[in-house]
Formats: C-alpha cells, structure tokens, sequence
C-alpha cells in the first residue's frame, strides 16, 4: 500500500506543477530549475520511473515465479506507453512534420522496455553493474560536447541530428526528453528495480525501513558529492542528477513504508493510493483536459475570476490546486467502479 501510496503522491504533484493558471505567477519550488540545481518540481517525474522500477520487480518475480512469458506484455505495454506519449504530443492537429516524438510517456515506455529486458535476464548483481555502467557511460559521453550548458552539450548535438523538428516547441534545439539523456533515465528505474529487492527480501520489516534509509541517504551523499564535478541538472538528467533523486526517492518512500506497512497508519493514504490507482490514465486526462481548456479559451477566464479572490501568484497556484481536485474526482470515479487501466 505504501508504493501506492507514494505513486499518488507522485502523480499529484505532477498534476499541481504541470497546471498552474499563469506561467508568468508560480512559487519558485513548483517551477523546475532553470539548468544547473534542482527543485521539488524536478523530483516528480525521476520519483515516478523510480516506482515504475519498484512495482515491475514486486509483479514481474510473481508472474516469472508461475513460468509465464514477460516479454510480450512488455513489448506490448512499453508501446501503448509511448504512443499514449504522441497521441498527447499531437492532440488535436496531429501535424505529422512538426509531432514531437519525445515526451514524458515516451520516455516511461522506453525505459520501462529496456529496464524490464535487463530485470529478465540478469540477475540484481548484473541489474546493479547495468546501472553503474549506464551512469559513468552517459558521464563520458557528455564529456565530449564542448560544455553542459544550454545549446552546446552532447546530448543536444545528438538531438539535432535525429530529431531537428521534432523537439519541444520550447526549446526547438534540444529536448527534455531527448535521445541521450534517456540512458540514466533508465538508470533510475534500475535503482527502483534494486529497491523492489530489498522489498521481497526476508528481511523484517524495521529492518527494510532501516536500510531503505541508510541507502536514501547514502545516495544523497553520493549525488551531491558527484554534482561537484557533473552538475545536479534534470534538463540533461546528468548521473549526478539520477543518483540524488534516487537517494530522496528511496528515504520519502521509507517514510511511507514505515508509516502505512509497518505502523498501519493507512487511513490518511486512501486518497493518495486512489489517485496512483490510475497513474497513467490521469496523466492522459490531464494533458487532454489542459489543451481542450487552451484551445475552447476556457483557461484564462477561470484564471482571471481566481484573481478576484488572491493575488497572481496564489490565483495561479489554486488553478493548479483545481487541477489536482479534478483528477482526484477522475481516479475516483475510476476507482468506485473498479475501472483500471491495464495493458
């Protein structure tokens, strides 16, 4: 219940730093970083494949425990993800020469893909050396841009080779959810995978909550050493970066353990575990509901009437507390009815 717990708080935050009334009016902590550093916006999205790599090892061991076969599911789900992730990219024009091919659920799909292949076949030793090599790979390979900054990294040379047109409209040069920095993205769900482990060890329980801690914190340590040399930075999802969310995802996950698995705390988590129920169909939602609301001219009016009640930016960030209530009331619907998106 705890994962549940932690991925519905994931999700929520999503939903509150994706949809704020005004881009122009947000609190510093709900905007990402502009480069180098970090915020608690950038720990949403590293937090959500770090459970996605949890959750495959607590299912994955079950179904390979009774000989079944993983990897049409995989095949099939990592594509369904990834084209969920155009259908979003595309919606409503669907201009095939300008789509953008990368995006959040994209990168889910693909990471989710090679990290179910290297859960099947290597053994957590070899899921672990996987990781490692991924991290100091993608350092080497960043090494050899002239710089990290904004337009002249290697990560953003890559990008434009392959995918010229086809970017962020933000950035149009680079993209969040390129080519190269999808590597320690893939990292990260390893690190959950690892996590999932510990979890379906014989280990007692304080003694998981003791390790998950001791392991969070230790990778703190070791990304915040690492980021003296390789800065923390989300838009390049630098190593450093990969292996400081990883440390924090695993000490919030703890707390939740201890509280919800082992103390039994678990009234205060239902609505948590309701809105991660639906992770993925809420994104979706989401991201249709944001666009039908900017192309009908719905947004800014909502925006203005909030207004008359606060200030920019608390106007702004209670447009993007409705957002979360919205969706809290879509996942429960789902939820009452037993309607759960699988695939």
């Amino acid at each position: 219940m705890s994962l549940d717990a932690f991925r519905g708080l994931t999700i929520a935050s999503m939903m509150l730093v994706n949809n704020p009334g005004s881009w122009d009016h947000v609190y510093a902590p709900l905007r990402h970083a502009e480069w180098h550093g970090w915020t608690f916006t950038d720990t949403v999205f590293p937090f959500f494949l770090w459970i996605v790599g949890v959750a495959m090892t607590l299912s994955f061991a079950r179904r390979l425990g009774e000989g079944r076969s993983l990897l049409p599911h995989v095949l099939r789900r990592s594509a369904i993800i990834f084209g969920l992730g155009l259908l979003l990219n595309g919606f409503p024009y669907y201009n095939l020469a300008v789509l953008r091919i990368p995006g959040v659920l994209q990168r889910i799909g693909v990471c989710y893909l090679i990290a179910a292949i290297v859960f099947v076949y290597l053994s957590w030793r070899g899921q672990m050396l996987v990781a490692a090599g991924l991290l100091l790979g993608y350092w080497g390979l960043m090494s050899l841009g002239p710089s990290l900054e904004k337009g002249a990294n290697f990560a953003q040379q890559v990008d434009t080779i392959f995918l010229t047109g086809h970017m962020w409209s933000a950035t149009k040069t680079w993209d969040p959810e390129g080519i190269v920095s999808t590597l320690p993205a893939i990292a990260t769900v390893l690190f959950g995978v690892l996590t999932g482990h510990l979890l379906r060890s014989a280990l007692p329980l304080l003694d998981k909550v003791g390790w998950l801690m001791v392991g969070g914190n230790a990778l703190i340590f070791a990304g915040l050493l690492w980021d003296k040399v390789l800065p923390v930075n989300k838009n390049l999802w630098t190593s450093s970066f990969t292996v400081l969310m990883a440390g924090l995802a695993m000490v919030v996950f703890g707390c939740c353990y201890w509280l919800i698995d082992v103390k039994g705390w678990r009234r205060w988590a239902d609505p948590f575990v309701i809105y991660g129920s639906n992770a993925i169909a809420v994104y979706v939602v989401a991201g249709l509901f944001a666009r039908m609301m900017g192309l009908l001219q719905w947004k800014q009016p909502v925006y203005e009437a909030l207004l008359g009640m606060a200030s920019p930016v608390n106007a702004s960030l209670l447009y993007a507390a409705g957002n979360v209530l919205l969706l809290y009331l879509v996942a429960l619907g789902l939820y009452r009815r037993g309607w759960f998106l699988r695939f």
